[in-house]
């Protein structure tokens, strides 16, 4: 089995702090299909975009919810940089199908086709060219609003961006153009061309997520709880050793113990030491890091300070 599917902690049950953040994850997936014509929600197969699909769920009134047998009205998009690991994008597809959505899958490898994206050399990350990709799929089904899974704590250009972030006719993010959101009063105001990504769950932590997990029964793939692997030490991360990032001279492959804080292109994403088997004890983890998850585990967030905010400005999630 990919999924585990955590049971319910009695201690977790009366939460204020995850109802609040939920109540409000909720307000805003509801506000964004009332006032845009054509959203989708971005889904990657990841905690973060499962625990905002579980939010979608409760919001329209899905089985779990007091309606019952109601359905997300917009569709579920993947960008594939097809480097994904095997366990997530399965697990994509279960979601999509248990909850009858509709799945838009576009990838990189078909923008490369295209030759709107080319790579510097053949073992070169696809993820930085995903923006390509996503705004390609814009263009085509005409998306005004894309919701994501992005958190404010995740990295510093993440946190300077608003719950409704605005993006030009380009696909560009301006952070010192963005629209104030005072009283929970969203500017959804849109000119031709122009859209917006939308996060309800910025204002969560990794804590939250994951304390939202170990309460809820949100099935993830187990690559995020411990597993054995074998990795090679690399500028202070460990990089798992597959076919796409095989050991470099000299690198000596070792097994260990490990799980992944977040599950992105296989060439960026690295697992942390780890012997969490489930979600409570990765709470108890959580409560003790003092490296940020993309900190953490992500190569291409380190090439500089500001690396992150450059891809944001190009199109990046």
């Amino acid at each position: 089995m990919n999924a585990r599917t955590e049971p319910q902690a009695p201690g977790h049950l009366s939460n204020a702090h995850l109802d609040a953040l939920e109540e409000e994850a909720i307000f805003i997936l509801r506000e964004v299909a009332a006032a845009f014509e054509r959203p989708a929600l971005l889904f990657s197969g990841g905690k973060d975009s499962l625990v905002l699909l579980r939010c979608a769920e409760k919001a329209f009134g899905s089985r779990i919810g007091p309606c019952g047998g109601g359905r997300i009205p917009y569709p579920l998009l993947m960008i594939d940089t097809g480097h994904n690991f095997p366990e997530v994008t399965a697990l994509r597809d279960q979601r999509a199908r248990e909850l009858g959505a509709e799945l838009i899958v576009r990838s990189v490898e078909d923008s490369m086709k295209r030759g709107t994206v080319r790579l510097a050399r053949p073992d070169e990350s696809r993820n930085v060219h995903q923006s390509v990709t996503l705004l390609e799929a814009i263009e085509e089904f005409r998306f005004d609003a894309l919701i994501g899974g992005a958190r404010r704590d995740e990295e510093k250009a993440r946190a300077k961006e608003r719950i409704f972030s605005h993006r030009d006719s380009f696909g560009q993010w301006q952070p010192k153009d963005q629209r104030p959101e005072l009283w929970t009063l969203f500017n959804t105001r849109l000119a031709p061309g122009e859209h917006f990504r939308v996060f309800p769950i910025s204002n969560w932590t990794e804590l939250d997520v994951w304390q939202y997990i170990a309460r809820e029964p949100v099935a993830l793939p187990a690559l995020y709880y411990t597993h054995r692997r074998e990795v090679v030490e690399r500028r202070g991360l460990l990089v798992p050793v597959t076919p796409l990032t095989p050991p470099r001279e000299g690198e000596q492959v070792v097994t260990r113990d490990v799980r992944f804080r977040t599950v992105g292109d296989i060439t960026c994403t690295c697992p942390v030491p780890s012997l969490a088997a489930d979600a409570d004890a990765v709470v108890v983890e959580t409560l003790a890091a003092d490296v940020s998850e993309r900190g953490a585990t992500r190569m291409d967030d380190r090439t500089s300070d500001a690396s992150m905010e450059k891809r944001k400005r190009d199109g990046y999630f």
